[in-house]
């Protein structure tokens, strides 16, 4: 009798750890970033470790605690120069989005008001074993695990929905249901501000970096290839997500914020009859959106 009851235990352990592995996101894939150590450029300030690169990621730590300001700027073969905030003795992943080429990391320390000294650098050469890598993984500004909050919203959302486009519908239309716009936090928010996903999930909203973060994240978590990106259109600073789709590569401006709102665009653009004139007028011309950066 005891043993027919202890093993009727160990099955409801096993049954509660099922029930709750569902619950928490297994039906989220979550890629992190790892120092695994095997190539770093290392001083007693800082460490570089660039053994992932091949999977579009390099992470940085400055190993001294401070008080300074401390910065990591990634040059990359495109000509475009990212710029980061660092904390101290923590790690940071951050993308090598501009694809294959030379890439150079450096990090540097506040002297004095907007004064920095080089603390060290690396030049790494890349090439990507899958250029889609950066896209599909966490890093600083798109920062989640399996159990952020909205993570394991996309999962309940997505988890009887086929086709990458029918679960970015569903992703954003719950954002925009749930979510509502933070007027105080746009007026108010600091320069290096980054979106913490379980805080603004349980605020219920925010700015559009926070929507973007929050979307980006969870159309990651269900393994599609999401670019966050900030630019213009026209001459009006703009965010937009752009999705990539193995029938027809990367749909530009899927979901955009047009400086009020968040928008979704036809999936499949011109062949829509859905879409007005001047919308596909505007996002036909290529010259209407400038990439500065993609996260």
């Amino acid at each position: 009798m005891r043993k027919r009851i202890r093993q009727a235990a160990a099955w409801l352990v096993v049954c509660c750890l099922v029930l709750l592995g569902n619950m928490t996101g297994t039906d989220a894939k979550v890629v992190h970033g790892q120092a695994a150590g095997k190539a770093v450029e290392e001083n007693d300030q800082m460490v570089i470790d660039y053994s992932n690169v091949d999977k579009g990621y390099v992470m940085v730590k400055y190993k001294e605690a401070t008080k300074v300001k401390l910065k990591a700027q990634v040059a990359c073969p495109t000509g475009v120069t990212y710029t980061y905030n660092l904390s101290p003795q923590q790690w940071s992943t951050f993308p090598l989005s501009e694809g294959n080429g030379q890439y150079k990391v450096t990090v540097f320390t506040n002297i004095s008001g907007i004064r920095y000294a080089t603390a060290g650098s690396a030049t790494i050469s890349v090439k990507l074993k899958d250029s889609l890598s950066p896209f599909l993984m966490a890093n600083q500004f798109v920062d989640y695990s399996a159990n952020t909050k909205c993570v394991r919203q996309a999962a309940t959302l997505c988890r009887k929905t086929s086709g990458d486009m029918n679960k970015v519908k569903k992703v954003y239309n719950w954002v925009i249901k749930y979510f509502s716009y933070d007027k105080k936090k746009a007026r108010t928010v600091q320069s290096g501000y980054l979106p913490d996903l379980n805080a603004v999930y349980k605020s219920k909203k925010g700015i559009c970096f926070d929507y973007a973060a929050t979307m980006t994240a969870m159309l990651r978590s269900q393994d599609i290839p999401t670019k966050m990106v900030f630019g213009y259109a026209g001459s009006a600073y703009h965010a937009w997500i752009s999705v990539y789709s193995e029938k027809d590569g990367w749909l530009d401006n899927v979901i955009y914020f047009d400086g009020k709102d968040w928008n979704l665009m036809d999936p499949t653009f011109a062949s829509s009859s859905n879409s007005s004139d001047s919308v596909m007028k505007f996002i036909g011309d290529g010259k209407n959106y400038k990439q500065k950066y993609a996260y």
